[in-house]
């Protein structure tokens, strides 16, 4: 039997670390509050009807520069170190792949973020995924960041699942046509009813529908009781499969759940061989 793929993608901000990326160690070197930040970002996006995303991504440019703070690939990278996880997350990939061996499944795992790749890349899990999808900036002569290259905003996400969904992985100019281009669906290399996306809240609404409307499992998780009530709203609504709280230790409800999806996946592939 051929092994089937279960492809686990993830939200960052959240979902995976305890709050924005940003604020683990950029802001701080702006030497402002996260709150004022943020605040300066909605202005921005308010007064100049700017999509959220990309009015966050000048504001890094625009203050780096006004506080006189180089921010380079490798200040990004370095920053990655301080992202502070949740409980478990830094042995989740390798239980999880161990499991995913011992029960006959291949399963990768993808990150589709707002953040900004350069951050991820620089963190302690960053080799666990095989494509990081991201926001990223463009570097001037002197190696800082000068102006956004690609942002990643709440429904542009969805262009992510597909590509995985074709095995369509690489961004380039030859990619937009194949993605779009008609795939039956016994050729795309991952089924929507192998995917599992896990996120935290309103901005994952479209990922999380799309997935679970084509087949897939959907799995909103909450920082303990803060965010709670959002994410059961998400469930009432239909929009996601499963809530529970964003642990990740050995034998937490997430690990159980993933396990079982996993498993279920598993079985679909075996009974079609008869």
């Amino acid at each position: 039997m051929k092994q089937p793929i279960v492809a686990i993608m993830y939200d960052f901000d959240k979902t995976l670390c305890t709050k924005d990326m940003q604020e683990y160690a950029f802001i701080p070197a702006l030497t402002m509050k996260a709150s004022d930040f943020w605040q300066e970002v909605n202005n921005l996006t308010d007064n100049q009807e700017m999509d959220n995303i990309l009015a966050y991504m000048y504001k890094m440019v625009e203050k780096a520069k006004e506080k006189q703070v180089p921010i380079k690939k490798e200040t990004f990278k370095e920053m990655g170190n301080k992202v502070e996880f949740f409980d478990g997350v830094d042995s989740w990939f390798d239980r999880i792949n161990t499991y995913a061996k011992e029960i006959g499944v291949r399963v990768e795992h993808y990150i589709v973020s707002s953040g900004i790749k350069e951050i991820i890349e620089g963190t302690s899990i960053a080799n666990y995924f095989k494509k990081i999808y991201a926001c990223e900036f463009m570097y001037d002569y002197n190696g800082s960041i000068q102006w956004p290259k690609f942002a990643v905003n709440y429904t542009t996400k969805t262009q992510f699942l597909f590509r995985i969904n074709k095995g369509i992985l690489t961004i380039d100019s030859k990619s937009t046509e194949k993605l779009n281009r008609f795939t039956p669906e016994n050729e795309r290399r991952i089924p929507f009813q192998n995917m599992i996306y896990i996120g935290d809240g309103i901005t994952d609404v479209p990922c999380m529908k799309l997935v679970k409307a084509n087949g897939g499992q959907s799995i909103a998780v909450y920082n303990h009781e803060k965010g709670k009530d959002e994410a059961e709203n998400l469930k009432k609504a239909n929009r996601v499969n499963f809530v529970t709280v964003a642990d990740y230790s050995y034998g937490s409800d997430i690990e159980e759940i993933v396990k079982s999806i996993m498993k279920k996946i598993q079985a679909v592939a075996e009974l079609q061989m008869y």
